[in-house]
């Protein structure tokens, strides 16, 4: 039997860390989210998979340009396209604020008819809709925001709030 944890019925999938980079079935294109601190580590783990996925980083920020730009490949690609959406967390832990920007992304997709989703996804899309006016307080009072704030940063994690304030996707490869 298929790890049910791969996820491998659903076309968008959902996992934290560099975990899921080898837990989620294969997917030909991979999403990095990371909605406060960038973490080079995991982009770099997601360009080396050997199946040599598409890679995106995505936060808030960019989480709908994300969702088209994911779009846009799956119609290069030709086809329906598996997507994994890897959280990278605060150091390895839950981060609130990686949970939501997923959702956001997720949201974008279905937008464009990708819905296929994994349960996981499934409330990361739902979490994000019913929170989504919160954002600037739920990242600001995240560990990560707080811990920002502490070391004079708070303005980072304000503009990381920002919903759709950048309109072009980041790929990576």
């Amino acid at each position: 039997m298929t790890d049910p944890r791969s996820q491998s019925m659903y076309q968008v999938r959902l996992g934290w860390g560099a975990a899921a980079l080898e837990q989620l079935a294969a997917a030909e294109i991979v999403v990095v989210v990371d909605a406060l601190d960038s973490d080079d580590d995991l982009v770099a783990a997601a360009t080396a998979l050997s199946h040599a996925p598409t890679v995106f980083v995505s936060t808030l920020r960019n989480a709908t340009a994300t969702a088209k730009a994911v779009y846009e490949e799956q119609l290069a690609r030709g086809g329906r396209t598996a997507i994994s959406l890897v959280l990278t967390g605060d150091e390895g832990a839950f981060a609130v604020e990686d949970y939501l920007a997923a959702g956001a992304v997720a949201d974008g997709l279905a937008a464009v008819g990708i819905d296929h989703s994994a349960p996981d996804v499934a409330v990361a899309n739902e979490g994000f809709r019913a929170l989504k006016r919160a954002l600037k307080h739920l990242l600001s009072a995240s560990a990560t925001g707080l811990s920002l704030r502490a070391a004079g940063r708070g303005d980072e994690a304000r503009a990381a709030a920002e919903l759709d304030a950048e309109h072009e996707a980041t790929r990576v490869n």
